[in-house]
């Protein structure tokens, strides 16, 4: 069987349960949650209601029908800038975040909103000055990742939150490479929108995802449409969840992420940040060893998620991720990750580099077998 090592784009494999509660909802459930009055739509919607609560729970978020789902974290993403940011606002971000924030503030742009990118470090470490320099008279928000999925450092969310809620700037973090691996409150961080995919550590399906909402935001909505409520009303409803939730919900998805949560939430996220630094430890450990390895970001494990980009001195970054695919059964990413900027920040665009994310269900073994391969080519390709 493969080694997969490519859980920061999607976690691999899920919890048993996750699979048992998609089937049941396809197989002995399947209506459409909110949309009829019948038993099956009522259970449809029991588990919808189930999965929001789980999440609020996990978040430390004080009512669930301020968890909004989408179909990942980058429409969560956009639903949190596009509608909060108008002409004339500023926004301030960081210099290692995903396509799924600069994109969105590049459209933006255009239509009048301003920028700026604080610099990071070349190991992914924000400048706290730097970023409380860049405060504005006209600054409404401030939006960061908290984790780099490309250099896997860790950005420091609470001390930015704090600052942020004492300027009355509103704060949106992107969570794709920490939610369910990390501990996240989003009230003691003061985190007003929080964005995260259900694919990743929270253990769902791809196709899932939510954004969390405070009461200090007032938000527009993406898109309109039915909602299961106020149906006599031409206009899109005031009452949350259901005015950013038009159409109809990825239920079975949804079913699988509630599994997934319960699964964090069995598990606790200290225990499983516990076990993934352990391994990330190792590995950084082992690539050290490695000569004519170019490693990228934190050395220590508890500064960053279990991210490790790397590149070999002789050998382009996709040369080695098809070697270790085709000769190793070892499958990892390559590239720029979506992340140019995150790249240009540690050096490495415009070729990118070798990507490993560990995952909770890798092992010490899975390590070994890498950094074994890895010395192989050392020496073989040189």
């Amino acid at each position: 069987m493969s080694i997969y090592l490519d859980q920061a784009a999607t976690s691999f494999p899920k919890p048993a349960a996750v699979c048992r509660a998609m089937n049941r909802m396809v197989t002995r459930i399947g209506a459409n949650p909110g949309r009829s009055e019948h038993k099956l739509a009522r259970k449809a919607n029991q588990i919808i209601s189930e999965t929001r609560e789980k999440i609020a729970l996990l978040f430390n978020i004080s009512e669930a029908r301020r968890v909004i789902f989408t179909c990942n974290a980058t429409e969560a993403i956009n639903l949190g800038l596009k509608g909060t940011l108008s002409p004339g606002d500023h926004v301030i971000t960081s210099s290692v975040e995903h396509n799924s924030v600069i994109r969105p503030l590049k459209a933006l742009e255009r239509a009048g909103v301003q920028f700026s990118q604080v610099p990071c470090s070349r190991q992914g470490h924000l400048n706290l000055r730097l970023l409380k320099k860049s405060i504005g008279r006209k600054t409404k928000l401030i939006v960061l990742t908290h984790a780099s999925n490309v250099i896997g450092s860790l950005l420091p969310i609470e001390e930015v939150g704090a600052f942020a809620h004492s300027r009355g700037i509103l704060f949106l973090v992107d969570a794709a490479q920490t939610a369910g691996l990390v501990p996240i409150d989003v009230q003691r961080m003061h985190i007003d929108l929080l964005a995260s995919p259900g694919h990743k550590s929270l253990y769902g399906p791809q196709g899932t995802g939510f954004l969390y909402i405070s009461q200090e935001v007032e938000l527009k909505p993406l898109k309109e449409g039915g909602t299961g409520t106020d149906s006599e009303s031409y206009e899109q409803p005031e009452a949350l969840p259901q005015r950013f939730e038009s159409g109809t919900l990825n239920t079975p998805g949804i079913a699988g992420l509630g599994a997934g949560v319960s699964f964090v939430l069995d598990q606790g996220v200290e225990r499983i940040w516990k076990k993934e630094q352990l391994l990330t430890q190792r590995l950084l450990k082992g690539l050290k060893k490695i000569k004519g390895i170019r490693l990228y970001g934190p050395l220590e494990a508890g500064k960053r998620v279990p991210v490790i980009s790397f590149n070999l001195n002789f050998l382009e970054p996709v040369e080695v991720g098809f070697i270790l695919d085709d000769l190793y059964d070892i499958l990892v990413r390559t590239g720029l990750h979506c992340a140019p900027q995150a790249h240009r920040t540690m050096g490495t665009f415009p070729n990118g580099a070798v990507r490993v994310s560990l995952g909770f269900f890798n092992t010490p073994e899975d390590v070994d077998a890498l950094l074994r391969a890895l010395s192989e080519i050392t020496r073989t390709r040189r």
